[in-house]
């Protein structure tokens, strides 16, 4: 029967809790994406204000801010003398994580979230709601394509790197 290691284990914690995260986002793209894009102006930007409000929630920040956590120590431990292809996978996915994924979503969505939750659509004109819309929707998904080949690359190199011994 085989041992875990340490490595393996905060490995294996770490696949998962970034694949949760990937996941999210690639069902997002598959689903709500194309299911808000039939909706009007005014239904669409409440929709992704509650939805950018309510995914503010332990769930989702275990596995978006715990890859950010674990994937470092994933890199440290495994880093030795040899400098393994298991070290190199890690610190590839480590970087892809934090500046596709991670830095993405906090220098790209984020403030683009806050600005639409910001935005009152009932007191609004037809015309500044569609204007809005347009100002969010294209630019937001545009970067959260990014964070979803970024997050399924991630996934791909952590399962590479599982599959290493």
């Amino acid at each position: 029967m085989a041992m875990f290691t340490l490595i393996d284990i905060v490995l294996l914690l770490t696949t998962v809790v970034s694949s949760l995260a990937g996941g999210l986002f690639y069902a997002w793209s598959c689903s709500v994406i194309p299911g808000l894009k039939k909706l009007p102006d005014n239904s669409y930007i409440e929709a992704m204000q509650s939805f950018n409000r309510a995914i503010l929630n332990p769930a989702f920040f275990v596995s978006f801010t715990g890859t950010l956590l674990l994937l470092p120590l994933c890199v440290y431990l495994s880093y030795d003398q040899q400098l393994s292809a298991r070290f190199y996978l890690l610190l590839a996915s480590l970087v892809l994580y934090v500046v596709g994924v991670f830095g993405i979503t906090a220098l790209g969505n984020i403030p683009l979230n806050k600005k639409l939750d910001n935005f009152n659509w009932r007191i609004a004109t037809e015309q500044s709601i569609s204007l809005q819309r347009r100002n969010f929707e294209g630019p937001w998904i545009r970067l959260h394509s990014v964070r979803t080949y970024s997050g399924i690359l991630v996934i791909v190199l952590e399962v590479i790197a599982c599959l290493m011994h």
